[in-house]
């Protein structure tokens, strides 16, 4: 009776999101406040029962209910509780009710945390989050029920979850990553209102740029995440390997970096509106596209959930429709609003235009790489892998053109820079910086290497232009630096952190795969590992063969790893747990191989320098997000009919003129009124 509760739970929020779809739209075109005023409520409604949906289902997997298929092959009685909890989005049906349950909840907070603003708009906003909804509710009931019964044969015994999906990553990972996927609705949401109403003015973007940090940082930590998953997990020992379920996150990652950077020209100049709309249907729409990857079938992948292909049919139709809908309501709304102000080709706009540019671009080739493989399949000219090489000769150069370009923009002025200033903000940093780039390889590593000197040089060159420009506006504002500018130096800082990392890593890693017997060392990167023999462990669901390795510096010893070769009883897959001696410079990582004749074992040794470093930097990258989006002015009510208060001059803004102000309702221009 409970597992049918927690259905009848998702349809009544299906009727919930079908009529905040309809009747608040209807309130908006017929000009009744009282009927675009149920959009709030009706959205309560939603969560509520979606959140009752997720959490019965989880209740049916702490009590083992095996009635229900879902739970039947994805659990087992002897998985531990964390792990039944997480299983809840451990395969394809539980996942996207997670989706949707992500869904309700950022539809939820647009309308509790959305008070100063215009209430049709905000109406409009809602019911275009509640259109959503309803495509992928309809979607879960009809074809991916979680509450589906086995009768009248239940099973005594659960599948149990897919040994991959055993670990602390994978309880906190994707729920990162869909807060982050569908987080980006919101700005979806916000620019399908924003084109309906003709309203794509300076207040709109100070709207919608808290919500789109929001998700950019659950999708940095998300990313972060399962690429400190896979390193650990996998026992590859690699943290990046351009999976395409990897490339499905990444994707809208690009996007939406270039989209928060958009939002700001929009929000300071009051320009590049037709642009920063466009941005928001990309990054929403890529989003869709990589629910449709992992669940369609179409790839292959550790990540993915290998559905049933009409199931990605059915997503497709939702991609089609939302992104149909919108690029046509923005082919016929866009062209109305003047989108490019005047500025000078020697501007901040400018810098901030070709980063967004270049962030574009590289999405781009990023989807290529994704998806040529399936359009030859589909095509029936065979079966291609493109990998690292294509990804790595294509990729990583423009992104060394965006660091360049990270470092121009913050350091000239808004509209037109004075004649010479840039040469004089950045003279000493570029000299140091490409100083630095030349002497860490011959320091670090006795030798030239240029690839490290641009990595290094990019890292140090971003992470001054960062620090400089902070300490120019502390001047300006006499110490008072607001947090959205201190946000931007920390994330900026991250990303330089970032570069050290993957810079240092792909360049001086090292690998080792030997065939060690019980007493034998080997040596690796100047640490003696000796191989101590084997230990039998037993674990909740599984049993293991756990390696006892101990590492020596110099003939001290440093610590003692115990990587492992698990046989779980169920589903009596193999899997390999890592040993990693975790510091914050190097890595030593030591992975268990297949036993060998006379006593022997297969053992991978890896060492990793810096290669903490690429995930401290996500850190930093969310924590200047978090610290952007608590800038007090985001959280400014706006008075409808009144220009809000002149923000105070930013330094490098032109003398002699006026800082744009916050436009709001009446201050649109009469042409974008299109509704009066």
């Amino acid at each position: 009776m409970i597992p049918e509760l927690g259905h009848f739970a998702l349809i009544a929020a299906l009727a919930f999101a079908l009529c905040l779809s309809i009747i608040p739209m209807i309130g908006v075109y017929t000009h009744q406040p009282k009927l675009y005023g149920y959009a709030r409520p009706l959205t309560f409604g939603m969560f509520a029962f979606t959140a009752i949906s997720i959490f019965i289902l989880g209740y049916s997997f702490v009590i083992d209910d095996f009635s229900i298929a879902y739970i039947a092959n994805h659990s087992n009685t002897h998985l531990p509780y964390f792990f039944k909890i997480s299983a809840v989005w451990g395969g394809h049906e539980g996942s996207l009710l997670l989706w949707i349950f992500a869904l309700s909840a950022w539809t939820m907070a647009v309308a509790k945390y959305s008070k100063g603003i215009d209430e049709a708009f905000i109406a409009r906003v809602l019911s275009v989050m509640g259109m959503i909804a309803v495509g992928f509710m309809a979607f879960i009931i009809f074809t991916s029920n979680p509450f589906e019964r086995f009768w009248p044969n239940v099973p005594m015994e659960g599948r149990d979850l897919n040994p991959l999906l055993q670990d602390v990553g994978l309880i906190i990972h994707p729920p990162m990553l869909y807060m982050g996927y569908v987080g980006f609705s919101v700005a979806f949401a916000f620019a399908v209102a924003a084109l309906m109403c003709g309203k794509m003015d300076a207040a709109w973007a100070r709207w919608a740029r808290p919500w789109v940090v929001s998700a950019w940082i659950f999708l940095t930590i998300g990313i972060a995440l399962g690429s400190w998953w896979a390193y650990y997990e996998l026992g590859w020992g690699g943290w990046w390997f351009w999976d395409p379920v990897e490339n499905a996150s990444f994707m809208p990652w690009l996007i939406g970096t270039a989209l928060i950077h958009s939002l700001a020209v929009t929000e300071k100049r009051g320009t590049f509106r037709n642009w920063t709309v466009l941005l928001a249907i990309f990054a929403f729409s890529l989003s869709l596209l990589g629910t449709f990857l992992v669940r369609s079938g179409v790839i292959t992948s550790v990540h993915s959930f290998a559905a049933d292909p009409s199931r990605g049919v059915f997503i497709l139709m939702l991609l089609g429709i939302a992104v149909g809908g919108s690029l046509t309501l923005y082919a016929f709304r866009a062209s109305n609003v003047a989108s490019f102000s005047r500025f000078s080709l020697y501007s901040r706009e400018t810098a901030l235009l070709i980063c967004n540019i270049i962030l574009v671009v590289a999405a781009v080739t990023v989807l290529l790489g994704t998806l040529y493989p399936l359009l030859v399949d589909a095509l029936g000219y065979g079966k291609i892998s493109v990998g690292p090489p294509y990804f790595n000769a294509v990729f990583v150069p423009i992104m060394c053109l965006l660091f360049i370009f990270m470092g121009i923009g913050p350091l000239v002025r808004w509209k037109k820079a004075k004649k010479g200033e840039l040469r004089k903000n950045l003279s000493a940093i570029s000299v140091g910086s490409v100083i630095f780039g030349l002497v860490f390889p011959l320091l670090y590593a006795g030798e030239i290497n240029l690839l490290v000197s641009g990595g290094m040089g990019l890292a140090l060159w971003v992470s001054l232009v960062a620090i400089k420009d902070f300490v120019n506006h502390k001047k300006l504002v006499k110490g008072r630096s607001n947090l959205s500018h201190m946000g931007m130096t920390v994330a900026h800082i991250g990303i330089a952190v970032t570069i050290v990392g993957v810079t240092l890593v792909s360049t001086y890693e090292s690998e080792t795969n030997v065939k060690m017997l019980v007493n034998e060392k080997v040596e690796v990167a100047g640490y003696q590992i000796e191989f101590n023999g084997i230990k039998a462990v037993e674990g909740p669901n599984y049993s293991a063969e756990q390696g006892q390795i101990n590492v020596y510096k110099n003939g001290d010893f440093v610590t003692l790893l115990q990587p492992e070769r698990r046989a779980y009883r169920v589903q009596t897959m193999g899997m390999t747990e890592a040993g990693i001696d975790a510091g914050l410079f190097r890595d030593i990582y030591v992975a268990l191989g297949e036993p060998l004749p006379g006593n022997a074992w297969a053992i991978r040794v890896h060492y990793k320098p810096f290669v903490r470093w690429i995930w401290l930097g996500a850190i930093f990258m969310a924590l200047g997000g978090l610290l952007s989006m608590l800038d007090k002015r985001y959280r400014r009510k706006v008075k409808q009919g009144v220009n809000e208060k002149k923000e105070k001059k930013d330094f490098f803004t032109p003398e002699n003129e006026p800082v744009p102000v916050m436009l709001t309702e009446a201050a649109v221009v009469p042409s974008l009124n299109v509704e009066k």
